[in-house]
């Protein structure tokens, strides 16, 4: 395959999950396009301005990777980045049913762009964000599930926010 694809997210921080994702998605595709969604429902624990700049300082060195922030419909963003595939993450049994029925959706709204799932790799199957948060917040070790920048991060907010 080639192309442009979109992984879109919070990235509520960018885990190693994420980027076991993106840089898999690379081997498919041309470019993959970061979408960071301004998702106010989900209550981001990071702004979308900090989720955004974590995710740049995480894919610095790769070109064929570009970060955005989007609101709105994701069949409009992906339309405005001239994307072809939507890039899904799956962790369990449980993402699928989800996942599966906005791949429908979103191809009754747009059935020129396809959905593409791929499994996390096994050592990333149980990462969430919201997990990764909480352990932190409890002050537990979630280093080995964090790019350093995004640790430091999260460990200087929730260090702000006590």
């Amino acid at each position: 395959m080639t192309g442009i694809a979109i992984y879109p997210g919070t990235f509520d921080p960018v885990t190693r999950g994420h980027i076991d994702i993106c840089r898999r998605a690379l081997k498919m595709f041309d470019k993959v396009v970061i979408g960071v969604a301004d998702s106010l429902a989900k209550e981001p624990f990071f702004d979308i301005n900090e989720r955004f700049d974590m995710l740049e300082t995480v894919f610095a060195d790769n070109d064929r990777i570009s970060v955005k922030p989007f609101s709105g419909l994701l069949i409009d963003f992906a339309r405005e980045c001239d994307a072809e595939v939507i890039i899904r993450g799956l962790r369990a049994i449980s993402d699928f049913e989800y996942e599966v029925q906005l791949a429908g959706m979103n191809r009754s709204l747009a059935p020129e762009i396809e959905t593409v799932f791929l499994t996390a790799a096994q050592r990333f199957a149980f990462v969430s964000s919201s997990l990764v948060r909480e352990i932190a917040r409890l002050d537990g070790d979630v280093s080995e599930f964090l790019h350093p920048d995004s640790l430091a991060r999260l460990t200087a907010k929730l260090q702000a926010s006590k």
